[in-house]
Protein backbone atom coordinates (compact mmCIF):
# COMPACT_ATOMS: atom_id res chain seq x y z
CA UNK A 1 0.00 0.00 0.00
CA UNK A 2 1.35 3.22 -1.15
CA UNK A 3 0.33 5.74 1.83
CA UNK A 4 0.24 9.27 0.89
CA UNK A 5 -2.00 11.41 3.95
CA UNK A 6 -3.89 9.76 6.94
CA UNK A 7 -6.38 12.71 7.94
CA UNK A 8 -8.75 12.54 11.51
CA UNK A 9 -11.62 14.96 12.25
CA UNK A 10 -13.60 14.74 15.84
CA UNK A 11 -17.21 16.54 16.03
CA UNK A 12 -18.37 17.23 19.03
CA UNK A 13 -22.25 18.51 19.04
CA UNK A 14 -22.43 20.46 22.67
CA UNK A 15 -25.79 22.42 21.79
CA UNK A 16 -28.56 21.70 19.45
CA UNK A 17 -31.77 24.01 18.16
CA UNK A 18 -30.92 25.47 21.76
CA UNK A 19 -30.82 22.82 23.73
CA UNK A 20 -28.00 21.61 25.83
CA UNK A 21 -26.47 18.02 24.52
CA UNK A 22 -25.75 15.50 27.69
CA UNK A 23 -23.81 13.91 26.83
CA UNK A 24 -22.14 15.86 24.18
CA UNK A 25 -22.87 14.11 20.72
CA UNK A 26 -18.68 12.87 19.64
CA UNK A 27 -18.11 10.74 16.31
CA UNK A 28 -14.78 10.68 14.47
CA UNK A 29 -13.38 10.04 11.36
CA UNK A 30 -10.19 8.59 10.18
CA UNK A 31 -9.21 8.64 5.97
CA UNK A 32 -6.37 7.84 4.35
CA UNK A 33 -5.48 8.46 1.07
CA UNK A 34 -3.62 5.54 -0.72
CA UNK A 35 -2.43 5.08 -4.58
CA UNK A 36 -4.56 3.24 -6.66
CA UNK A 37 -2.39 -0.37 -7.98
CA UNK A 38 -4.92 -0.77 -10.78
CA UNK A 39 -5.67 2.55 -11.90
CA UNK A 40 -6.05 2.68 -15.31
CA UNK A 41 -6.61 -0.74 -16.12
CA UNK A 42 -8.87 -3.85 -16.07
CA UNK A 43 -7.79 -6.42 -13.70
CA UNK A 44 -9.90 -9.59 -12.99
CA UNK A 45 -8.12 -10.29 -9.80
CA UNK A 46 -8.63 -7.07 -6.71
CA UNK A 47 -6.52 -9.13 -4.44
CA UNK A 48 -4.48 -6.65 -3.73
CA UNK A 49 -7.04 -4.06 -3.32
CA UNK A 50 -8.68 -6.82 -0.80
CA UNK A 51 -5.70 -7.14 1.21
CA UNK A 52 -5.20 -3.18 1.79
CA UNK A 53 -8.79 -3.11 2.65
CA UNK A 54 -7.82 -5.52 5.28
CA UNK A 55 -4.85 -3.17 6.33
CA UNK A 56 -6.76 -0.42 6.30
CA UNK A 57 -9.82 -1.53 8.60
CA UNK A 58 -7.07 -1.71 11.35
CA UNK A 59 -5.34 1.01 11.10
CA UNK A 60 -8.05 3.74 10.39
CA UNK A 61 -10.01 1.66 13.17
CA UNK A 62 -7.28 2.48 15.51
CA UNK A 63 -6.99 5.83 14.19
CA UNK A 64 -10.47 7.07 14.75
CA UNK A 65 -10.44 5.33 18.11
CA UNK A 66 -7.27 7.38 19.42
CA UNK A 67 -9.00 10.69 17.77
CA UNK A 68 -12.51 9.61 19.57
CA UNK A 69 -10.42 9.73 22.87
CA UNK A 70 -12.68 6.67 24.74
CA UNK A 71 -12.05 2.97 25.17
CA UNK A 72 -13.26 0.69 22.59
CA UNK A 73 -16.34 -0.85 24.79
CA UNK A 74 -17.72 2.91 24.70
CA UNK A 75 -17.92 3.12 21.08
CA UNK A 76 -21.98 2.71 20.06
CA UNK A 77 -21.27 2.91 15.92
CA UNK A 78 -19.81 2.86 13.14
CA UNK A 79 -19.10 3.08 8.58
CA UNK A 80 -16.98 2.87 6.11
CA UNK A 81 -16.67 4.96 2.70
CA UNK A 82 -14.30 4.80 -0.45
CA UNK A 83 -13.95 7.47 -2.63
CA UNK A 84 -12.50 6.30 -6.33
CA UNK A 85 -10.60 8.56 -8.18
CA UNK A 86 -11.58 9.11 -12.29
CA UNK A 87 -8.41 6.21 -13.13
CA UNK A 88 -10.24 3.36 -11.05
CA UNK A 89 -13.58 2.04 -10.90
CA UNK A 90 -16.25 1.48 -7.92
CA UNK A 91 -15.39 -2.27 -8.04
CA UNK A 92 -11.85 -0.51 -6.18
CA UNK A 93 -13.88 0.63 -3.65
CA UNK A 94 -16.04 -2.51 -3.27
CA UNK A 95 -12.77 -4.63 -3.16
CA UNK A 96 -11.09 -2.09 -0.47
CA UNK A 97 -14.57 -2.17 1.76
CA UNK A 98 -16.17 -5.45 1.25
CA UNK A 99 -14.68 -8.80 2.12
CA UNK A 100 -11.85 -8.02 4.00
CA UNK A 101 -11.95 -4.43 6.15
CA UNK A 102 -14.87 -4.95 8.82
CA UNK A 103 -13.36 -7.82 10.69
CA UNK A 104 -9.97 -5.91 11.47
CA UNK A 105 -12.17 -2.74 12.21
CA UNK A 106 -14.03 -4.81 14.74
CA UNK A 107 -10.88 -6.64 16.38
CA UNK A 108 -10.03 -3.06 17.12
CA UNK A 109 -13.22 -2.60 19.15
CA UNK A 110 -13.85 -5.71 20.49
CA UNK A 111 -16.98 -6.85 18.66
CA UNK A 112 -19.88 -5.35 16.33
CA UNK A 113 -22.46 -7.31 15.81
CA UNK A 114 -24.27 -5.22 12.77
CA UNK A 115 -23.38 -4.74 9.59
CA UNK A 116 -20.78 -1.75 8.86
CA UNK A 117 -22.73 0.50 6.61
CA UNK A 118 -20.97 1.64 3.78
CA UNK A 119 -21.04 3.65 0.68
CA UNK A 120 -19.11 3.82 -2.76
CA UNK A 121 -18.47 6.55 -5.10
CA UNK A 122 -16.44 7.67 -7.87
CA UNK A 123 -14.38 11.72 -7.60
CA UNK A 124 -11.98 13.76 -7.75
CA UNK A 125 -10.27 16.38 -5.82
CA UNK A 126 -12.82 18.39 -3.51
CA UNK A 127 -15.42 16.27 -3.85
CA UNK A 128 -16.98 14.93 -1.00
CA UNK A 129 -17.14 11.77 1.29
CA UNK A 130 -20.32 10.63 2.97
CA UNK A 131 -19.74 7.73 5.66
CA UNK A 132 -23.10 6.88 6.87
CA UNK A 133 -22.72 5.16 10.32
CA UNK A 134 -25.13 3.06 12.61
CA UNK A 135 -25.21 1.19 15.82
CA UNK A 136 -22.72 -1.65 15.76
CA UNK A 137 -24.26 -3.82 17.31
CA UNK A 138 -28.51 -3.38 16.17
CA UNK A 139 -28.78 -2.07 12.78
CA UNK A 140 -32.40 -1.13 14.10
CA UNK A 141 -31.60 1.88 16.33
CA UNK A 142 -32.60 5.01 14.45
CA UNK A 143 -31.06 7.02 16.96
CA UNK A 144 -27.62 6.09 15.20
CA UNK A 145 -28.47 6.66 11.95
CA UNK A 146 -25.87 8.92 10.63
CA UNK A 147 -23.23 10.56 8.89
CA UNK A 148 -19.89 11.89 8.47
CA UNK A 149 -18.69 14.14 5.80
CA UNK A 150 -14.86 14.47 4.74
CA UNK A 151 -13.97 17.30 2.18
CA UNK A 152 -9.98 17.13 0.78
CA UNK A 153 -8.93 19.56 -1.54
CA UNK A 154 -6.17 17.54 -3.05
CA UNK A 155 -7.69 13.86 -2.79
CA UNK A 156 -8.30 11.69 -4.34
CA UNK A 157 -6.22 12.36 -7.08
CA UNK A 158 -6.82 10.51 -10.60
CA UNK A 159 -5.04 7.20 -9.61
CA UNK A 160 -5.97 7.57 -5.59
CA UNK A 161 -8.20 6.36 -3.73
CA UNK A 162 -9.79 8.17 -0.27
CA UNK A 163 -10.85 5.36 2.41
CA UNK A 164 -12.52 6.74 5.47
CA UNK A 165 -13.90 5.03 8.35
CA UNK A 166 -15.97 6.45 11.22
CA UNK A 167 -16.67 5.99 14.60
CA UNK A 168 -19.51 7.57 16.94
CA UNK A 169 -19.44 7.26 20.60
CA UNK A 170 -23.53 8.28 20.69
CA UNK A 171 -26.38 8.81 18.59
CA UNK A 172 -27.52 11.86 16.72
CA UNK A 173 -27.94 15.28 19.22
CA UNK A 174 -31.80 15.38 19.87
CA UNK A 175 -33.06 12.04 18.78
CA UNK A 176 -36.91 11.59 18.45
CA UNK A 177 -38.21 9.59 15.26
CA UNK A 178 -38.65 6.41 17.83
CA UNK A 179 -37.60 2.90 17.00
CA UNK A 180 -35.17 0.89 19.13
CA UNK A 181 -32.65 2.19 22.30
CA UNK A 182 -28.90 1.47 22.72
CA UNK A 183 -30.33 1.18 26.22
CA UNK A 184 -31.97 -1.48 24.48
CA UNK A 185 -30.23 -3.54 22.38
CA UNK A 186 -29.61 -7.51 22.79
CA UNK A 187 -26.46 -7.28 20.34
CA UNK A 188 -27.43 -10.91 19.20
CA UNK A 189 -27.81 -11.07 16.38
CA UNK A 190 -26.97 -7.56 14.44
CA UNK A 191 -30.53 -6.44 14.00
CA UNK A 192 -31.78 -5.91 17.64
Amino acid sequence: MKLRRIITLVEVTRREMGQDIAPPSRRALAAAVISNPLAGRYAADLGELIDTGAELGALLGQEALDALGCAARDVQGYGKAALVGEDGELEHAAALLHPALGAPLRAVLGGGKALVPSSKAMGGPGDVIDVPLGHKDAAYVRSHFDGMRLQLPDAPRADEILIAVALQLTGRPNPRVGGLRHEEVVGADGLR
